[in-house]
This record gives C-alpha cells, structure tokens and sequence, in this order.
C-alpha cells in the first residue's frame, strides 16, 4: 500500500553519550550499551551501527521504506547531539529537519537557547524532563510548569518555535499532563507537541483518558512515537496500543496525532514497517485520518 509518510520522532548521534538515574551510558559494540551501574541494554539493532547511528544510516533507513521526511529530535537516553543534529540536517535539507535541546539546569542555558534559535537557526526545541530517562532521572522533582522552565518557554514562544515535551509515563513524578495544559494555555500562540502519547504502559488506560482530556487543547499534538514499545510484553500487531491510538483518537481527534517511531532503539525488537502498519490493520482510522496522522499533521506542528 503506498502511503506518504513523515516521521517526526527519530535519533541520530555520532557517539552514544547517554545520561540518566543509572549515571552515563557507555556505548560497549554490537549495538549494546552499559550504564553506570553495570546494566547493560541493546539500543542499535545488528546492521545499523556498533557505537552510533549516524545521518547516513538514518538517511539509507528512510529511503528504504519510502518516507519524506524526519524530525532529528534528542535527549538524555542518546546524549545531547546539538551540532551533529545540525550538521545531519544541513547535509541531508531535503530530508532531516532539526530540534534542539540542553539543560535548563546549566547556567548557560538562555544562552544556549538563543543561540540555537537564532544563530544556529533551530525552529524546535525538545526536553525530555521524564523521570524514567530525562530531566528528573538526574535533577530533583521539579513543576514543569515552575520556574526552572519558565523563561525558556517564554523565549520559545517568543521565537515562534515548536515547543516538544517527553513527560515520562503515568506514574512518573514527571507526569504533569496539567502541567503541560498550564503551559498551553500561558502561551497560546506555541506550538507544542507532547511526546509518545504520554507513554502509557499495559493498565493505563483511564489515567491515559484523564490526561488526554486535560491536554486537549487547540496548541497541542501528541505524537505516537514508541507506543508499541511501551506495551511490551505484548507483540505485533499491538492490540493494547493499537486501544491507547483509538482513545487518542476519539479523544483528542485524529488530527491532533502525528506519527513518529523513535527510532533507532524500537527496531530492536520490531521492523520499521511494523511501526507504521499496526496503525493501518487497526482499522482505527479512515483513509483521510491515517493521511493525516502518517503525514499532514506533521506539517501542522513542524516547520517542514
């Protein structure tokens, strides 16, 4: 079946250089990775790189399975990879599209994020504030809404930029979905896109409902990045996550989800086209909606 797509959640880094609640991630060949602690986990599948997953990879991945475009976004489970991202985009226009990120921490951090929106020319900009594998994995429980973000949103906003949040999974300290709602409504003009569909996992589906009802508002999308992943154990075609898109679907509509894979770690246990096709043999969609959410919604939310 051919379908346009674009894919608004994928990773490159040209060394894996992770961060999180378990120290840093050590890039160890064949595709694995050890974190500080001694646990060990695979992030790249056989083919596609021993210590990296580089723009060309990436690039090859994407021709293959006939997709348009792709959001270059980022986070503390690869590492930060502002220039390389840059680069990747710069080298491939027609293809990659940019989103930065840093630590609202540092005490550079407006710095930072000024020069990469307007010197370096980002039109995105990501934080992954999750407690699982982001901000709060390294930094005490924070408001996403408090202080530590505020002037940065506002920069965001102010620069016409797109706003993109990981919150982490029901449960999670970071798990603010009114947070997020507060944030909207403050700057209604920003574009924000929250990711994974608020990652539920199996057994989540009313805290998923409540949450979605929250955020349902006209500024915010949600992209279905990793939600096959995050009902393992179950496999494909996904029935539970194929549940959670439906809900998102009558919920929030259809043309507030936008589709994305967050690869490479999700093609360690699935092949790309499974990521997209779960969605079609779903029947959760018409043949307009699916064309939104595979392609035109992207576009909505993202300077593509």
């Amino acid at each position: 079946m051919a379908m346009k797509l674009i894919d608004a959640h994928t990773h490159v880094f040209e060394q894996l250089c992770g961060f999180g609640p378990r120290g840093e991630l050590r890039p160890i060949g064949g595709g694995r990775a050890r974190w500080a602690n001694g646990d060990e986990i695979e992030m790249i599948p056989p083919g596609l790189g021993e210590r990296s997953f580089t723009a060309d990879t990436l690039a090859a991945l994407l021709r293959e399975n006939h997709v348009e475009r792709a959001v270059l976004l980022q986070g503390s489970f690869y590492g930060f990879q502002n220039e390389y991202v840059l680069e990747s985009a710069r080298h491939y226009p027609e293809l990659f599209v940019p989103a930065a990120t840093c630590d609202p921490f540092c005490k550079e951090a407006k710095y930072l994020l000024h020069r990469f929106i307007h010197e370096m020319g980002f039109r995105i900009v990501k934080f992954e504030t999750s407690s699982g594998g982001g901000l709060m994995g390294y930094h005490g429980d924070f408001r996403i809404d408090g202080d530590v973000f505020r002037e940065v949103f506002a920069m965001i906003a102010e620069a016409g930029a797109t706003l993109v949040l990981d919150i982490g999974s029901p449960g999670m300290p970071s798990f603010q979905p009114e947070a997020v709602a507060e944030i909207a409504q403050r700057h209604p003009k920003m574009k924000i896109l929250v990711c994974h569909l608020l990652a539920p996992v199996l057994g989540d589906y009313k805290i998923l409902e409540e949450g979605l009802r929250i955020l349902a508002l006209p500024n915010v999308w949600f992209d279905l990045a990793a939600v096959p992943w995050n009902v393992a154990p179950e496999t494909y075609p996904y029935p539970t996550g194929q549940g959670f898109v439906k809900l998102a679907r009558q919920t929030v509509g259809a043309e507030k989800l936008v589709w994305g894979t967050d690869v490479p770690s999700p093609l360690t246990r699935e092949n790309y086209e499974n990521l997209w096709r779960y969605l079609y043999e779903g029947n959760i969609f018409s043949d307009l909606e699916l064309e939104q959410v595979m392609y035109k919604n992207a576009k909505d939310v993202y300077p593509l």
